[in-house]
């Protein structure tokens, strides 16, 4: 540890100021009362253009981001860049749906996307059953945030959960006290460091390594090496299907995440979304950059810290910062990565908070909730899904958790018909879609449960590339589970549909007819509205 004192101290010393920023931002753009969740879990939806794109930025793009993108790219190749195509398509896809989204949740007062399909479809058991997906697919994608802090502190030789327990105390203590503003205010910082070390990066590291032509060659003899099928500088015939099917899958489960929405319905008017949306896939370029490193890895011969007997491959990208940059800059780059993990970690906890506040207790516990009592109760539910979080590291194998994300991503995709196709039809019987969604997770479950892993040796849950030879096919191809999973949800759906409206199955009240989803920010039907009005 002593060869990383100077990494230390300033990753300590970042680490530091960025918390000092969250306490702060209790008094930042401070309102007159923050016991409400409009103010505690939304920011008084208040937020303008500039506060929206770092801290929806802030929240897509994680610290797991950072380590795990260049670490497949190290490990598979031409997969990893699976996430440029999906952050690009995904923009355009959720333009007009976020867009309704916004104002009928605006109009209602929503918090929650369980908030919207309760009001939507008019069934208590439905919003209950995507408040639970939520949550679940929510849970190991903070635990994963701690993963990316591990990595950096096992590249400076410290071992052991204390520093991990630390940092996250002190991330529940600012967000308990300031809400989203901490990670708002926070965003900033976050991503200018990681602008600031991902160009650096690029332009320094190549110079290093004798240009882009090394690299690359670099990574093409590695991969010429290697007997795995699925790897190599450019897709082949068997993963090119799951590549499509993942980035597609991938980029319409982006923004069902309940964190996704919470940053989008923190902004003030639709305008701010429909810009935030145009100028978003900047991050999609950053990103390029990020995955690239994986092969600048590669051609500098870097070798992930091995604990336990196992290398931990996430350790890819803080191990060649170390090789490559003066210590001075590689605490900075480490800083980025640890802070980069804080943001998205508070957002999601205040997103899973929200959806036992609103979904589960004022549903099931306590119809006559006030705004004081919602905004407490969220706030402790903050503080228990980051100990639970915490305890995932704790009590698991890392990689299991990893695993846990990745049936995360197929879970969440089975609120796709309830929330977004909500927003544009009312066509779906809401049994129809429960049954529906109760199908698309049993079918993404034993996909999942059939994909091994024979590099670690697991034989179920090893990965979301589900191979078409499961289904009878004579073929080598895979495909995103998630995609399989997500048909079967809309299939079922719209079979069950048919059969209740033909048996005169009585459908839910729907209590939000009458709006205009496209109204303007200077439309009388949005301006100056109640934004404490519930479902």
């Amino acid at each position: 540890m002593s060869a990383h004192t100077t990494e230390l101290v300033v990753f300590i010393v970042l680490f530091l100021i960025v918390s000092g920023m969250g306490f702060v931002a209790a008094r930042w753009r401070r309102p007159s009362d923050l016991a409400s969740l409009n103010e505690w879990g939304l920011g008084g939806r208040s937020f303008g253009s500039w506060v929206t794109w770092f801290l929806i930025g802030g929240d897509l793009y994680t610290a797991y981001t950072f380590v795990a993108v260049p670490a497949l790219v190290f490990s598979a190749g031409a997969l990893g860049f699976y996430a440029l195509p999906y952050t690009v398509v995904v923009y355009p896809l959720v333009f007009l749906v976020l867009a309704r989204m916004w104002s009928v949740s605006h109009v209602h007062g929503f918090v929650t996307p369980a908030d919207f399909v309760r009001a939507r479809f008019g069934s208590p058991t439905l919003a209950l059953a995507v408040a639970i997906t939520g949550l679940v697919a929510t849970m190991p994608y903070i635990a994963l945030q701690l993963v990316g802090i591990e990595a950096v502190l096992k590249a400076m030789g410290i071992t052991g959960h204390l520093p991990i327990i630390i940092a996250f105390a002190i991330l529940a203590a600012y967000t308990y006290q300031s809400g989203l503003r901490a990670p708002a205010l926070i965003a900033f910082v976050k991503d200018s460091l990681i602008y600031i070390v991902i160009l650096a990066a690029v332009i320094y590291i190549p110079a290093q390594l004798g240009g882009w032509d090394s690299i690359f060659d670099a990574a093409k003899a590695k991969f010429d090496a290697s007997p795995a099928p699925g790897d190599g500088i450019i897709l082949n015939a068997n993963n090119q299907l799951q590549y499509i099917t993942l980035a597609f899958g991938s980029a319409l489960a982006l923004f069902l995440y309940p964190h996704s929405l919470t940053g989008v319905l923190a902004s003030k008017n639709r305008n701010v979304i429909k810009r935030n949306m145009s100028a978003l896939p900047a991050y999609s370029l950053v990103l390029g950059l990020i995955a690239l490193l994986g092969f600048m890895a590669i051609a500098a011969g870097v070798k992930p810290v091995t604990a336990g007997g196992k290398a931990d491959t996430n350790t890819i990208v803080p191990v060649l910062f170390d090789q490559m940059f003066p210590d001075w800059f590689t605490g900075v780059a480490y800083a980025a990565i640890g802070i980069g993990a804080l943001v998205p970690a508070a957002i999601m906890s205040i997103a899973a908070a929200n959806l036992f506040t609103r979904n589960i207790y004022r549903e099931y516990i306590n119809k006559d909730a006030t705004d004081a009592q919602e905004a407490n109760v969220s706030k402790i539910a903050s503080l228990l899904v980051k100990v639970g979080a915490v305890l995932c590291i704790l009590l698991l194998d890392p990689q299991f958790s990893i695993d846990l994300q990745l049936i995360g991503g197929v879970v969440i995709l089975q609120t796709l018909p309830s929330v977004a196709l909500g927003l544009y039809t009312r066509w779906f019987h809401k049994s129809g879609l429960i049954a529906g969604w109760a199908a698309g997770l049993a079918a993404g479950m034993w996909m999942l449960y059939l994909i091994p892993n024979p590099a670690n040796g697991k034989q179920h849950f090893g990965g979301s590339a589900f191979g078409l030879a499961n289904l009878g096919f004579d073929t080598k191809m895979t495909i995103y589970a998630g995609f399989l999973a997500l048909g079967v949800n809309l299939l079922v759906a719209a079979l069950g549909t048919l059969i209740f409206r033909a048996a005169k199955v009585a459908d839910g009240k729907d209590a939000t007819a009458q709006d205009d989803y496209f109204a303007d920010e200077g439309d009388p039907k949005v301006k100056d509205l109640d934004l404490t009005g519930s479902h």
